[in-house]
């Protein structure tokens, strides 16, 4: 979302390397783009859900009471009746609204206006609504915690601390009085220099949608509603607003849409629609993503609403869009809802039954996570925290830097690691090298919503970042160590000066050279940078300086804090660089988790979400940057369902560092692979599993992708895990399905993964949950999703590339 106005206690100066946000709607020419024709459009509402747990199979679910966190998907959770009495209780409130005033539900205040990043008036007895980002932190907010980006909790491809994230998140939303929080934000990744992956949870479906899944769930159990965004396709920041996103069905559903479909399993109660086009039609005025897929396939019983100015057309109600943000037109105060909504209504373009559905929806979503009872207000104000009549300093931090400290540690991934050089043990000096290994020059909050960066990267930049209270960087997280083991360091924070940077290197029993990578949001360019990377080099003569240290001394190590994959060839086999610790974007308590990591307090677990490439052109999808502004370019997703390791599969290509690896301290080995069909105790909907086995598609009906029969588990995979090492440590088995060649699809498909800690030497059993939709494609014919032809095998291992044990699915 956008980020409104300038907070103060934040520097607006920036370096001569960053340009300034600014935002305005660039004119297009509509040549091409599809609309929604004015006409008059009558609605039947779809249904809410009224069948009863026992009835489905579902065990019921309240947002504020989840089931708690397992290691594995092993339940389906009904929120249909939660979603029954909200709706119940919205359509009571709304029952003698006048027309205006369900407008007025549905349109923001307008730019600037209210508290929040965006706000919904007062209404009779309705409070309004508080909108704020951020995916990491309250906005705009003192006394909050930043916590680690979504890549970083990605990266953990752990549940528990993704659910935990999510609700420390939560709690601290709804003390500041926010009844909406922007997040999670779940773009694909498609795009490797893509300004905002690090906002989201890697390059594949299934992690990405487990990450949402777990997130959503832990922000509605701190009381906040969870909005999930971009919807759909939002995979670059140039021209995000005048591009149209051309991709196919089967690829939307298996990709791009996944990751919302886990959301809204998870009781989410509203999306984000994004600024692009979608298949040559506006995001926020799509019938088919809106509707049909989202609204009437998926069974969502939220409400969606624009990104900040990405309303394109008052008929956008009729495509499904439920709530303008932020209300009036960029730099104007008219309105496509509003008094115009208002029209449409009253001339019968739109009906009234739509406008109540609108209504009726934003405030079910209010009532679902129970808005209504003793909410606290909004005590800040995200434009001024110097604003000492609405800002009450709440503070919101609890103890919550333990969960970022444990998620920064647990996200950081081991790449290298040369005859033991890590962990450190007692190392009689050190030195440091590189501006990330330090503070910034003027505090964690020099730079206006994080655009630039000259000490240690802890976030990226735009509105998906948050105000510091603190950052501990690398130097305060090592000395405190050094401190313990009577270790000397010393440091030099200049980036180029490589000449000291290689004689301070001499003599020292380890050199830990820091580098960095940053990018963002596309309302600002930071050093070049339109949001998007220019390239996937490191920043800040990263390669150069790695190379000088590397030159000096023969125990390396480098540190990357990074919001994405870099390039490492020029350095990463050179003999002297002994170890690569990959510590992405880990928020405030950044430098303690790089030292638990480097000194073995926390054995390293953590994956990639991603692909690390020899070269850039490896990747199957390339940054489109020969769009005019003004007229609708196109980005054809040619490569389909063959994103990142699919890819890399596909086309034989051996990548630097593959899809869902890292190192520990320690060793593993699998043993004794099994694998069992589990009986559905769903017998009302024995058909549709006896079809399915037959190779038949999911029926064309409302709900029918989140339908039990076809997520219940069906298959149950269980093996053995050895800790063959001398230290306890975690690992993360993941489980890739290998359809058949009828499928046309990649070789290799995530589709399970756990964690389990093990002592040294000792045995564990894991079991990995599968469903029938695990297994299925889409048939874009059929509309449904169906069990491919011939026999379907699956492996299991440590990475997408370094399987331990294979099996072949039950018939």
């Amino acid at each position: 979302m956008f980020p409104f106005g300038l907070v103060a206690g934040l520097s607006s100066a920036t370096p001569n390397s960053t340009t300034p946000f600014s935002f305005s709607p660039p004119t297009i020419i509509s040549s091409g783009v599809i609309t929604v024709p004015l006409s008059s459009y009558s609605f039947t509402p779809y249904p809410t859900p009224t069948l009863t747990p026992s009835q489905l199979g579902f065990p019921a679910a309240d947002p504020l009471n989840p089931p708690n966190v397992s290691s594995d998907r092993q339940v389906v959770l009904d929120f249909a009746p939660a979603w029954t009495t909200a709706y119940q209780k919205a359509r009571n409130l709304i029952s003698n609204y006048t027309i205006e005033e369900k407008v007025n539900i549905t349109t923001g205040v307008g730019f600037g206006v209210g508290l929040c990043s965006a706000n919904i008036a007062p209404n009779k007895n309705f409070p309004g609504l508080c909108l704020q980002d951020s995916p990491l932190a309250v906005r705009g907010a003192d006394f909050t915690t930043v916590f680690p980006a979504g890549i970083q909790v990605a990266s953990t491809w752990n549940r528990a601390l993704m659910r935990a994230r999510g609700l420390a998140l939560g709690q601290e939303f709804k003390g500041k009085g926010v009844n909406i929080a922007l997040a999670p934000m779940m773009n694909m990744g498609r795009v490797a220099q893509g300004g905002r992956n690090w906002e989201g949870f890697g390059a594949d479906p299934f992690l990405v949608g487990e990450s949402a899944y777990e997130t959503v769930l832990g922000l509605q159990h701190g009381g906040v509603q969870s909005c999930a965004k971009h919807f759909i396709n939002n995979e670059q920041e140039q021209f995000r607003a005048v591009e149209s996103s051309n991709v196919d069905d089967r690829t939307q559903h298996e990709i791009y849409a996944h990751p919302f479909l886990r959301s809204v399993m998870a009781g989410l109660s509203s999306v984000m629609c994004s600024f692009n086009l979608i298949n040559d039609t506006y995001a926020c005025n799509n019938d088919k993503m809106l509707n049909d897929i989202l609204k009437r396939e998926y069974g969502f019983q939220g409400f969606v609403m624009s990104d900040s100015f990405a309303t394109t057309t008052t008929l956008s109600a009729v495509a499904g869009l439920d709530m303008t943000i932020p209300g009036n037109l960029y730099d104007s105060n008219a309105s496509y809802f509003g008094g115009n909504l208002t029209d449409y209504v009253n001339e019968g373009y739109i009906s009234m039954a739509r406008l109540d559905d609108m209504a009726t929806r934003i405030i079910a979503a209010w009532y679902f996570l129970h808005q209504d009872e003793e909410y606290p207000a909004t005590n800040f104000n995200s434009y001024d925290q110097n604003d000492e009549v609405n800002n009450k300093h709440v503070n919101v931090q609890a103890d919550h830097y333990r969960i970022v400290r444990e998620i920064g540690a647990a996200g950081t991934v081991l790449l290298k690691n040369t005859n033991g050089a890590l962990p450190l043990n007692k190392p009689k000096n050190m030195v440091l090298i590189g501006s990330d290994a330090g503070p910034g020059k003027s505090g964690p909050n020099e730079f206006l919503f994080g655009g630039g960066v000259d000490g240690i990267l802890a976030e990226g930049w735009g509105s998906g970042t948050g105000t510091f209270s603190y950052v501990i960087s690398p130097l305060e997280g090592i000395q405190e160590r050094a401190r313990q083991d009577g270790s000397s360091v010393s440091w030099d924070f200049d980036d180029w000066n490589t000449d000291l940077a290689g004689t301070m290197a001499i003599g020292q029993a380890v050199a830990l050279v820091f580098t960095v990578s940053d990018s963002g949001e596309g309302i600002m360019t930071v050093d070049g940078n339109p949001g998007d990377r220019n390239n996937l080099t490191a920043w800040n003569n990263g390669d150069d300086l790695v190379l000088a240290v590397a030159a000096q001394n023969n125990n390396t190590i480098v540190v990357v804090n990074s919001v994405g994959p870099l390039i490492v060839e020029p350095w990463i086999e050179h003999p002297n660089i002994t170890a690569v610790v990959w510590a992405g974007i880990q928020g405030q308590e950044a430098g303690s988790a790089i030292a638990d990591v480097l000194y073995g307090a926390y054995n390293p677990s953590g994956r990639l979400p991603y692909t690390i490439a020899k070269d850039p052109a490896d990747y199957p999808a390339q940054l489109v940057t020969n769009g005019s502004g003004s007229e609708v370019m196109t980005i054809n997703y040619t490569e389909g369902l063959f994103i990142d390791y699919r890819h890399f599969d596909q086309a034989n290509i051996t990548p630097r560092f593959e899809f869902g690896f890292g190192l520990s301290y320690t060793t593993f080995s699998y043993s004794n692979l099994g694998v069992a069909a589990i009986q559905s105790s769903n017998t009302d909907q024995e058909d549709l599993i006896i079809a399915w086995e037959g190779g038949e598609a999911s029926p064309i009906a409302e709900g029918s992708s989140v339908a039990l029969w076809l997520h219940e588990p069906a298959f149950q995979v269980t093996f053995m895990v050895t800790n063959t090492g001398s230290v306890s440590g975690t690992e993360i088995p993941q489980l890739y399905i290998h359809h058949p060649s009828s499928a046309c699809g990649p070789p290799s498909v995530l589709k399970g993964f756990t964690n389990v800690e093990i002592g040294p030497y000792d045995t564990k059993p894991v079991s990995i949950i599968l469903s029938r939709y695990d297994l299925s494609i889409w048939d874009a014919v059929a509309q449904g999703w169906r069990k491919p032809d011939g026999q379907i095998s699956f492996s299991v291992g440590a990475s997408s590339r370094d399987f331990r044990l294979w099996g072949v699915i039950p018939a």
